[in-house]
């Protein structure tokens, strides 16, 4: 697929002036993103890896969402605690690729950025919201999956451990305005004012200098430790009657019953 060329359900990828921009298109499901989408992000990134005139990569959401985690509906082929390890080496690899893009990254949130959107968000260098953007982890109350290790130490490293426990624990969502005091949005901005806000931060980002742009960068990734491997522990979540009980739950529009096991 070329920048520039794509369809309602899917990512697109528009380069101009140093500059590429990343848009989860799929609005009908809030672009919730499909394993599909989770390979074409990988695919994006590897496109943009190879480019050495970039000075920002700037990824957004379709039609009022950001990303509101992974399709639900992708969870009922898994049988074993292997495919939950398996879809959460998927993620990981995804989200690393962001994080290795060769110009800082950010994103543009107005509305849901929720689970794994939450992790993309997270994974970029900087990010700005609007008062009803949404930041969460509601898994403990929703479909009853985990997060690996690598993304719990990402979204500790972006809201620290305190606000990340709240999410993970307590399934506690937060706006844009919360999210700035937090120090995980650098600016929280009416709707009408985020496109101007994106294009100001872009354009600091294209005046500095990149070389010292790339070594802060690089710097933050060796700094940002590797998180311990935590397949076992994924693979009993995933592997469980509770997380096909809140898939099922999930996708029927009722509540979960969990009997912990």
């Amino acid at each position: 697929m070329a920048e520039g060329d794509f369809n309602e359900g899917d990512i697109g990828l528009v380069v101009a002036d140093q500059v590429a921009r990343v848009t989860f298109d799929r609005p009908a499901a809030r672009n919730a993103m499909t394993f599909q989408m989770y390979e074409r992000l990988g695919e994006i990134c590897a496109t943009l890896e190879a480019r050495a005139d970039l000075r920002a990569v700037v990824f957004r959401g379709a039609g009022g969402a950001f990303v509101a985690g992974t399709d639900i509906s992708e969870f009922t082929a898994f049988r074993t605690g292997a495919d939950g390890v398996a879809y959460e080496e998927r993620i990981n690899a995804a989200i690393a690729r962001i994080e290795a893009l060769p110009a800082p990254t950010l994103a543009v949130v107005d509305g849901a950025a929720v689970g794994g959107g939450l992790v993309i968000a997270a994974a970029c260098d900087l990010r700005i919201a609007t008062p009803k953007a949404r930041f969460g982890v509601p898994i403990a109350r929703t479909v009853g999956n985990c997060l690996s290790a690598a993304n719990v130490a990402r979204l500790v490293r972006a809201f620290g451990e305190g606000p990340a426990k709240t999410m993970l624990l307590l399934s506690r969502m937060i706006d844009g305005e919360a999210a700035h005091r937090l120090g995980f949005a650098l600016a929280c901005v009416p709707p009408e004012e985020l496109e101007a806000e994106a294009d100001r931060i872009v354009g600091t980002l294209r005046e500095a200098a990149p070389l010292t742009l790339a070594a802060s960068r690089e710097t933050f990734r060796r700094l940002a430790a590797a998180a311990p491997p935590d397949a076992e522990t994924v693979a009993r979540v995933y592997g469980s009657a509770d997380f096909r009980e809140g898939v099922a739950a999930f996708l029927h529009k009722r509540r979960p019953v969990w009997r912990g096991a």
